[in-house]
């Protein structure tokens, strides 16, 4: 019983620990040697590494934290199936620890133990959770990401469209509750990263896609 009750906590620590991965900090020290969060924008995310260390450094850090979310929600999916399937009344509450393992991922990402709390902005890695949870709204969200990107050539833009999209789709798809406060703390979690970028947004100086500035 003292095994199957630690169950949760553990979980939630892994996936704590999966996302916090500081994926483009090392991609970008083993390439050029650098430490990216001085460099660029000084966030670790698929953006500025794309920018500072190359295009194909940066699809890499965007594909593996996105791998971090999916494999965060699909390892507490398999855990809580696995060890809670004769309770009924744990099973009850899988979803939670399921959502609970989602959010940790996410924000391991932007506030990772290895880098004295600083990281990305958990935009690709809660796409990876999205898409674990449920994958419809996940191709949906990178539609809106896709063309809000083709129109505005915004990076930042596609991100924050994406993110409030996710929370219309888990609505519009009927998922679990659980799921659906999970995409609206995630969403809400991504759009406060980019609050500079909001800013840079209103004052008409904030990058896009071709340009040669440094920020991100």
């Amino acid at each position: 019983m003292m095994m199957a009750e630690l169950v949760g906590p553990l979980t939630l620590l892994a996936a704590y620990v999966l996302g916090s991965i500081p994926t483009g900090y090392l991609i970008a020290k083993v390439i050029k040697g650098i430490d990216i969060r001085e460099h660029g924008s000084g966030n670790t995310g698929a953006t500025n590494v794309m920018r500072v260390v190359g295009k194909e450094a940066g699809i890499a850090v965007l594909l593996i934290d996105l791998c971090k979310g999916w494999l965060a929600v699909f390892m507490a999916t398999s855990v809580m199936a696995t060890n809670w399937a004769d309770s009924s009344d744990l099973l009850k509450t899988s979803p939670w620890w399921i959502t609970g393992a989602g959010l940790l991922a996410i924000l391991g990402h932007s506030r990772s133990v290895w880098l004295h709390w600083t990281g990305g902005k958990s935009a690709a890695t809660g796409l990876g959770v999205l898409l674990a949870l449920y994958w419809p709204a996940g191709v949906g969200a990178v539609a809106v990401f896709a063309l809000t990107l083709g129109l505005f050539r915004m990076v930042s833009l596609g991100s924050i469209t994406a993110a409030f999209a996710s929370v219309v789709l888990m609505i519009v798809f009927q998922q679990p509750l659980p799921y659906i406060l999970l995409a609206i703390a995630g969403s809400l979690y991504v759009i406060l990263r980019h609050r500079a970028n909001i800013q840079r947004m209103v004052a008409g100086t904030e990058p896009r896609i071709g340009s040669h500035t440094s920020t991100s």
